[in-house]
């Protein structure tokens, strides 16, 4: 088996005495594993970073096996951000909620689009934190939890939605929630798109979509917490 592909390096750990096992992000394999030979040691080390764009080359005697890559540097992106600690956080919250969160070796053409994109933007503009923020609404969606922001669940109106059902992600409003609004989870106004956004603003609306990530995991049979990447982005978010 053999194949070829453009991708993301999304996370990379030591295999045995100089090898590594890395995870890439491609549009027509999705989230894919495999070896890299002499991955572990010093000539690599600068390229298997999070982020960087790799030309890769996959081979297995079987389709199920883990296999071995073959990986040339396109380019690399941590390295216009190492002096940028919140750009450095989004770029690792990307890739570790996308190893986290996306099935492997599924296809994943415009999930792949959107994240290189999202990549990029992270050292082009100091405004990339709502970018990040739609970049998880879509990809929340894009994994069968999207939230229905359109009108309040229980009264039917499309304005004055401040909440949000735990259980099914529907906006509320304050009229609708009545006594269970200490139930509900608090749905920022960026999160309706409504503009211009703080980022303790946008701190507030990733931890609410934290819930649903969760449940999310919860339903693929795992119980491990989300990325400590991601809560350290919203964190530095949260300071402002």
């Amino acid at each position: 088996m053999e194949w070829r592909d453009e991708g993301v390096l999304l996370t990379m750990r030591p295999h045995g005495e100089s090898a590594a096992i890395i995870e890439v992000l491609t549009a027509g394999h999705g989230r894919h594993a495999g070896v890299v030979r002499g991955g572990g040691g010093r000539r690599m080390a600068p390229v298997l970073q999070p982020g960087t764009q790799l030309d890769l080359t996959w081979r297995a005697r079987l389709e199920d096996h883990l296999g071995a890559f073959t990986v040339e540097p396109r380019r690399s992106r941590m390295g216009a951000l190492m002096t940028d600690r919140m750009g450095l956080a989004g770029l690792n919250a990307v890739c570790a909620l996308l190893s986290a969160v996306l099935p492997e070796r599924d296809p994943v053409p415009v999930i792949y689009v959107r994240s290189c994109t999202l990549l990029d933007l992270l050292s082009a503009t100091p405004a990339w934190p709502l970018a990040y923020l739609q970049w998880e609404l879509a990809l929340l969606e894009d994994q069968g939890f999207g939230l229905d922001l359109s009108a309040c669940a229980v009264t039917g109106a499309t304005t004055g939605l401040v909440y949000l059902s735990p259980r099914t992600g529907r906006a509320v409003s304050a009229a609708g929630a009545g006594d269970w609004a200490d139930r509900l989870l608090p749905l920022p106004p960026c999160l309706l798109g409504q503009g211009a956004a703080e980022n303790p603003e946008i701190a507030r609306a990733l931890t609410t979509l934290g819930h649903f990530w969760l449940r999310h995991l919860t339903a693929r049979g795992r119980r491990a917490p989300l990325p400590a990447a991601r809560q350290r982005l919203v964190d530095l978010l949260a300071r402002g």
